[in-house]
């Protein structure tokens, strides 16, 4: 009789286990409260144009990749990715921009037009990070199961690169004087829901792997690839039950033996949790059965900021903006201190753009385009009373959205959905922190809640919770770490070895004129 696994949350993680483990002979069941999959990477269908729900960027493509040779197919054959370049502008409030690109001597140029003489440091920094990157992916892409773990080999050799005493600020600070090329190198952070004058110097690798392995963008969007991923875990075999949320864990002492939901109980033999971690201890799992991890804990832990969302559908097209833009208030240090300590709306908010429809024609009718406007504020706190905020803060987004060149929005503007931290918490996060818990030294590796889960007998985490962490790879490495876990304690063979390791040659975005209606 094969054994069952359940999976609380058709996310991403969820989906790269199912697929993982179906593949292996597993018998697998997905429960997934949404009428949909993917949870945030998922795409909002509205009026005849579709956003992204959540992340935009497609990043690392060598994880996803890998999961699906390891069950038997290809990324690039199943998704149609493109690079993009450039991959993003940097617009900063201080003045001047920049167009990032990956073709080094195009990126040495656009660093000297910006502050010249300082060209030389980008070369310098991909060398020092490509570096990093190769003595720290087999350390986070393992589990870390206790305190024992830190002292393996691998690791106290790696530990030199770690510093940290450093911030991530300081880390590109040797590399770059001028002020807006630190901002450049470092508001990758926030990928994180951290700030750079805080986050761990390690992760000046998420830079590094834009340049070095590219930003890409899946037609249809990031919810596109939830969509395959479901499409091919049930073409393994793995069951995934849509519109039904769980209501219990069943557990014998510790040990969970399956969920109950509205309309069934699903028994397993082990249980996989892609839901929100916090959310989901709380509402699913008795404080009394968990040490580690109570109520009490969650509350004192570090969390993300949130994020306030425009889903904008236009009359016409934003032709001359990029497919990514970034920008960064002018006084980029004092609008995290409001979001991160002081817990207020910023005056004058740091922004991120999506403008997908100059390289992808299928999100939007003819003639029309799609924007989304991502703003970093401050998680849920009593300091901010969202229904009254909510419209004010809107049209101080707009104002900044002129700074770019993105004028007349409500004039243009067909569809319109507005997303505040409250409405995230509302629906299934914790204190509606979009990037869950803090990447701090002291919530990293052993010290985040485990991929096997350490209070309870049978449980398994994935997803931005748990190691190695939030931001898609990091959430699809995570459900490889656990499903190899997960194998290896029911005593059956972790056959989870890389089929191929190869990606497709360099593509660089080659713009697609609008389809015909």
């Amino acid at each position: 009789m094969s054994r069952r696994v359940v999976i609380i949350g058709a996310g991403p993680g969820g989906l790269a286990s199912a697929m993982l483990l179906a593949h292996a002979g597993l018998d697998v069941t997905v429960i997934e409260r949404q009428p949909y999959v993917g949870g945030r990477t998922s795409s909002i269908h509205s009026g005849g144009f579709r956003f992204d729900r959540g992340p935009t960027f497609f990043l690392y493509p060598r994880i996803l990749s890998e999961i699906f040779a390891q069950t038997g197919y290809s990324l690039f054959d199943e998704v149609d990715l493109r690079r993009l370049d450039p991959q993003y502008r940097l617009a900063f409030g201080a003045g001047g921009q920049l167009d990032a690109t990956p073709d080094v001597p195009r990126m040495e140029a656009e660093i000297r037009r910006l502050a010249p003489g300082e060209e030389g440091g980008f070369q310098q920094f991909m060398a020092e990070n490509r570096n990093k990157l190769e003595r720290f992916t087999s350390i986070l892409e393992r589990p870390f199961h206790s305190i024992r773990d830190l002292f393996r080999g691998d690791i106290l050799r790696a530990l030199p690169l770690l510093r940290p005493w450093r911030s991530l600020h300081r880390e590109v600070g040797k590399h770059f004087r001028d002020p807006r090329l630190q901002l450049a190198f470092t508001f990758q952070g926030k990928y994180l829901g951290m700030s750079p004058f805080q986050c761990p110097s390690l992760f000046s690798i998420l830079s590094f792997l834009e340049y070095e392995h590219g930003v890409w963008h899946p037609i249809g969007g990031c919810g596109a690839v939830s969509q395959v991923m479901a499409r091919i875990a049930r073409q393994l075999g793995a069951k995934i039950v849509l519109n039904e949320a769980v209501e219990e864990v069943r557990f014998e002492g510790r040990r969970a033996t399956g969920v109950r939901t509205a309309n069934d109980v699903y028994d397993c033999d082990a249980l996989i949790i892609n839901a929100d971690f916090a959310q989901a201890m709380k509402r699913l799992v008795p404080d009394r059965l968990r040490r580690r991890w109570k109520d009490a804990t969650i509350a004192k832990k570090k969390f993300s900021c949130s994020t306030f969302m425009l889903y904008l559908g236009m009359e016409g097209r934003q032709d001359d903006l990029p497919h990514h833009t970034i920008f960064l208030s002018e006084n980029y240090r004092q609008n995290l201190r409001d979001i991160e300590t002081c817990k207020r709306l910023p005056e004058s908010p740091s922004f991120y753009v999506q403008n997908p429809s100059v390289t992808d024609p299928t999100l939007a009718p003819e003639g029309r385009s799609t924007l989304y406007v991502l703003v970093p504020v401050p998680h849920q706190t009593a300091s901010i009373d969202w229904h009254r905020e909510a419209e004010p803060f809107r049209r101080r987004v707009l104002q900044q959205l002129e700074r770019i060149g993105i004028e007349n929005v409500d004039r243009r503007c067909r569809v319109q959905h507005v997303v505040t931290p409250q409405d995230w918490e509302q629906q299934g996060i914790y204190r509606g922190a979009t990037f869950n818990l803090a990447h701090s030294l002291r919530q990293m590796l052993h010290l985040r809640p485990r991929n096997r889960f350490e209070d309870l007998d049978s449980v398994y985490l994935v997803g931005g919770g748990t190691h190695p962490g939030s931001g898609l790879p990091t959430i699809y490495s995570s459900a490889r770490i656990t499903s190899e876990t997960l194998m290896d304690d029911l005593g059956l063979p972790t056959s989870l070895e890389v089929v191929d390791r190869s990606l497709p040659e360099r593509r660089l975005l080659i713009p697609t004129p609008a389809a015909p209606e």
